[in-house]
């Protein structure tokens, strides 16, 4: 006979055990990551006083290691080198669908300007100029939130502290380390500055582009600036290119297909200004939101400076790229709604919150609209993100963008500048809202298992009646 029978009955006992549980309220949920803020804000400002570059987080690492400790809650260490994997086992043990949250946790080479604040950056050069040390603060309140609630969870969900985000794919090393192996969805939240505060947005399809570094010498002939006929310029070829790479979106891609081609470096090298030099070195990114696209762009970027360097009898050579491009990160649709609902119910308590379509009054990123309006599908970004590859193996992925722009409070300036800080205020949003995804994607799996259960059950007591007649 096997055992293949115990698998229908362990889900429905599963759903059994729901059906019986007190519901998981969401304005509960909220009111206590609310209340919580002087803990998401503690895990925060001591993170953002010790930032550490990709797969180096290891002080990072290690304290929320000690919160997850003090939490009672188990994890894996490490996973992709300096990663976390904690899990919240639910009512079921280790049986159930699994979900997963996601937060990264690298900071950034940037030398931070806000020395005045108690808990600025401790390491010179180095700043969370991208807000992960939210990210992780997040996580953390999320994790207690799930924590308290836990006996009643109908699954299992995956808490990932994620390194190397900025850049070096940390994402694919969880990956490559099995973290999210047994993962059926997962959520990642992302602040927002050209956000309004207490906006959550996210869209389903494309919502964040493919991304690739490039860097590149134009090689001529130097010689005295006083006689350039003698020379082969490399610094006029240079600029050629660099002219000629803006074809490369506006003339040779769709005006309707985004694509961005930035040469944000041109350097010459040191050397006196009457001396025309021997090289040139340029550097910048590629990006597009679709994967064509973006390999297009890779082909045509190397074709296009080969031969307008060649035209002005120059060369191109040492032509690198990223070790890790980013592909394009899409939004599983049905995830996607999954969060909107839940988001427009977190907040309707609050302030009535509205779903806005695409199309209708809802704005991007940087846009404006109605304030009250704190649900949004917004327009795709051209930055990019290594959660883009967790959608290339997890069935169901969604990318959310909270919003902290507040001019009053000084927290609009842009990600990756010195000037960043994040609007604290909203980070218990961001906790209640990783928490109640995670709910709400358990419950909903859990509902339709009930629902499979008894549609066999049905069937058999159907086919068991019709037995009987034929007896009779």
């Amino acid at each position: 006979m096997g055992t293949n029978y115990l698998l229908p009955l362990a889900a429905y006992f599963l759903a059994c055990c729901v059906a019986a549980q007190p519901s998981l309220d969401f304005t509960s949920i909220l009111a206590d990551a609310r209340g919580g803020l002087e803990d998401v804000r503690r895990w925060r400002r001591d993170l953002h006083m010790m930032p550490e570059l990709s797969f180096q987080e290891h002080n990072t690492s290690a304290y929320i290691r000690a919160q997850l400790d003090a939490l009672g809650i188990p994890y894996t260490y490490p996973l992709g080198v300096t990663g976390i994997r904690a899990v919240l086992s639910g009512a079921g043990g280790d049986a159930g669908p699994t979900v997963a949250l996601r937060a990264d946790i690298d900071g950034l080479p940037i030398t931070e300007e806000h020395a005045d604040l108690p808990y600025t950056s401790r390491t010179p050069g180095r700043m969370h100029a991208c807000g992960h040390d939210s990210h992780a603060a997040m996580l953390l309140g999320a994790a207690k939130l799930l924590k308290a609630r836990e006996s009643q969870l109908p699954g299992r969900v995956v808490l990932l502290f994620q390194p190397a985000e900025e850049g070096l794919g940390g994402a694919r090393a969880l990956i490559r380390d099995g973290a999210v192996a047994d993962v059926e969805a997962i959520h990642g939240l992302h602040v927002l500055p050209d956000l309004p505060s207490g906006i959550i947005g996210t869209r389903p399809g494309t919502i964040m582009a493919a991304s690739d570094r490039f860097e590149f010498v134009v090689r001529g002939l130097g010689g005295h600036g006083a006689l350039p006929h003698t020379t082969r310029d490399p610094v006029v070829a240079a600029a050629a290119v660099v002219t000629a790479l803006q074809t490369l979106v506006s003339r040779e891609t769709s005006p309707v297909d985004a694509a961005v081609v930035t040469v944000s470096r041109f350097n010459t090298g040191p050397g006196a200004a009457n001396v025309i030099p021997e090289s040139v070195e340029l550097q910048g990114t590629v990006r597009a939101l679709t994967q064509a696209t973006f390999e297009r762009l890779h082909r045509r970027l190397e074709e296009v400076a080969a031969g307008v360097a060649a035209a002005y009898g120059c060369s191109v050579t040492n032509v690198s790229w990223s070790e890790v491009p980013y592909p394009p990160t899409v939004n599983e649709a049905r995830m996607v709604e999954l969060v909107l609902d839940v988001a427009a119910e977190l907040l309707g308590s609050e302030a009535e919150a509205e779903v806005t379509a695409a199309g209708g009054t809802a704005t991007g990123a940087g846009g404006g609209g109605d304030s009250t309006q704190r649900v949004r599908v917004i327009e795709p970004l051209l930055a990019a993100e290594d959660f883009s590859f967790y959608g290339g193996v997890v069935p169901q992925a969604a990318f959310t963008f909270l919003g902290i722009g507040d001019p009053a409070k000084g927290t609009n300036a842009g990600l990756h500048t010195p000037r960043f800080q994040v609007d604290e205020e909203q980070m218990p949003l961001g906790a209640a809202l990783h928490a109640a995804v995670a709910v709400r994607w358990l419950q909903d799996r859990a509902a339709a298992a009930a629902q499979v259960e008894a549609e066999v059950r049905k069937k058999a007591a159907k086919a068991t009646g019709s037995a009987g007649h034929e007896d009779l």
